[in-house]
């Protein structure tokens, strides 16, 4: 009885927490003063002395290699993971001042088609056709979760196609976190790699001469709730979890993300939410339990 809660529970249960945490995150962006680019700079800037205090404090977790025999590779995986982090944060958070919260969160989130096909390659993952059939359960729950604010305006479509390019950089993090969590603890990830993310970030906002600096303590207030539930808690999480599960069910289990910003974005922002978007909803807490429990059979 004692065992009986083994690892990949946990860590099922850490990305779906995870997940919710980064479903506030629109919410949080939307509210900010600053432009969308700086907003994510601050993000990983103001959560930097939690994970460095943090990395300094955790034990070393059971199970992972430390990287004194991959120094070199390793901190070319934290550089890459990094930028790759930058750039969907970036796209992203464009994307929010452009189309609605569901629509942003939802085209982001096509990220575990990308994940689970380059996971079977990558990692050699077997995929299981009742994952397949989950993921895309999972799939259409969230179009239909994001369904009723689809607007074709330019300015709308300019945002999908902003939030689509993220995914493939979200993808492209999430392969490379979880090659990272073989050899290095969730702390060392993310106080390893936001340094990165948070360089090349200060530097697209410069480029782009966004204000770096709130204007209150409000503002402030913004980006550290951001930074916190965000970064510390969201991505410390999703980390945690990505160790003991396969990439493509931890990609998928964040298809959660979309039904929490939506709520968050009905009661926060009044945005529409209507009956086919809860029953979307349904579909992808169905979707996201159908891929785990196909996952973790024999």
């Amino acid at each position: 009885m004692q065992h009986r809660f083994k690892p990949e529970h946990l860590g099922f249960l850490s990305i779906l927490a995870g997940a919710s945490c980064i479903g506030l995150a629109p919410i949080w962006v939307r509210l900010s003063e600053l432009g969308p680019v700086a907003t994510a700079f601050h993000r990983l800037l103001l959560a930097l002395p939690f994970l460095w205090l943090w990395q300094i404090w955790s034990p070393v977790e059971q199970g992972t290699e430390g990287d004194q025999n991959h120094s070199m590779p390793s901190m070319v995986w934290f550089a890459l993971a990094g930028l790759m982090f930058a750039l969907d944060m970036a796209f992203w958070h464009e994307s929010l001042h452009h189309t609605s919260v569901a629509n942003a969160t939802l085209l982001t989130n096509v990220a575990p088609v990308f994940v689970t096909i380059a996971a079977r390659f990558l990692f050699n993952e077997q995929i299981p056709k009742w994952f397949l059939l989950g993921m895309g359960f999972t799939l259409v729950g969230a179009i239909l979760l994001s369904g009723a604010s689809l607007n074709a305006s330019k300015d709308h479509l300019y945002g999908d196609l902003i939030a689509i390019v993220a995914a493939v950089f979200y993808a492209a993090y999430m392969l490379s976190l979880k090659q990272l969590r073989r050899y290095a603890s969730t702390a060392q990830v993310l106080a390893r790699t936001a340094p990165f993310s948070a360089l090349v970030l200060g530097l697209i906002a410069w480029f782009l001469d966004e204000p770096m600096v709130p204007e209150s303590t409000h503002g402030w207030g913004i980006l550290i709730a951001l930074a916190f539930t965000g970064q510390v808690l969201g991505q410390g999480l999703i980390a945690y979890g990505f160790k003991h599960l396969t990439a493509s069910l931890s990609s998928v289990s964040l298809l959660l993300q979309p039904l929490v910003a939506a709520i968050a974005a009905w009661i926060l922002l009044k945005e529409s939410m209507v009956t086919s978007q809860l029953l979307g909803g349904v579909i992808i807490l169905a979707g996201i339990f159908l891929a785990r429990r196909s996952s973790l059979r024999p």
